[in-house]
């Protein structure tokens, strides 16, 4: 039998919280590892009462869900944390959004539903700015690329190159209608609104622009802006995606 650690084990988690976060601005260069690390030392400086693993080298309960790869803004990201004593959401919202840097911020908290977090998150809504693309060139390649059965793109991942399908994962996309842009007159950006399933390989936003350049050959300027909208649960069309920290509908 392996060694124990001396002393008492730690409290038990009493009170696990959900939450939501955006990454804006500058901060979308963060990758998952900074934020961690930034997240911890905010949980320390705002004193929340965290419940911790057993062991020789004890953590903080925390639990990371799908985040957004480096470079890509986000009003979506979500964790879970378990406490050690209860605590109101709201403070541990306000407290934990005052202790990080502007930019990584604390959108809402609530107490976690039964289940988990990661199996609520199915599919994600992104936004991607395609500066110097006028909406007429971004509707006919978006048309080409729905239209395809497969379109297979390459990725270097830590194992290698990786081939898979972009187009499959792909539920609903369209051109950003007019009336939602700010008005900025820096010439021609269309934007296309995307909800991607995720699953196994993910097929991110950097994927099926890949695939619209080999099958529409549409290759922006200038480098694309692309910012995650929402996460969450499929509706029944799959194509629209609903909130994860609100309670489950019934049946």
């Amino acid at each position: 039998m392996g060694k124990q650690p001396e002393g008492p084990p730690p409290p038990p988690t009493v009170q696990r919280l959900r939450i939501r976060y955006a990454k804006r601005g500058r901060l979308r260069f963060t990758s998952h590892r900074d934020f961690a690390r930034a997240f911890e030392r905010a949980l320390r400086r705002a004193k929340v009462p965290m419940a911790y693993s057993a062991g020789f080298t004890p953590h903080p309960k925390v639990s990371y869900a799908n985040a957004a790869p480096t470079g890509v803004a986000s009003e979506a990201e979500y964790l879970e944390i378990g406490l050690a004593e209860i605590r109101d959401p709201d403070q541990i919202r306000a407290d934990l959004d005052a202790a990080l840097p502007d930019g990584l911020d604390i959108v809402e908290v609530v107490i976690a539903a039964p289940g988990a977090l990661a199996d609520r998150l199915q599919a994600s809504v992104w936004s991607i700015e395609l500066p110097g693309v006028s909406d007429a060139e971004a509707t006919a390649a978006l048309a080409t690329f729905l239209a395809a059965e497969s379109v297979e793109v390459t990725r270097t991942t830590k194992n290698g190159p990786r081939t898979f399908d972009a187009r499959g994962a792909v539920l609903a996309a369209r051109v950003t209608p007019a009336e939602r842009r700010d008005g900025t007159d820096e010439g021609p950006c269309a934007i296309l609104d995307v909800v991607v399933r995720q699953a196994t390989p993910a097929v991110r936003p950097d994927d099926v622009l890949s695939g619209l350049a080999r099958v529409a050959d549409l290759r922006p300027p200038q480098s694309p802006r692309v910012t995650r909208l929402a996460q969450g649960p499929l509706g029944a069309d799959s194509s629209e995606v609903h909130d994860p920290l609100a309670p489950e509908s019934p049946g």
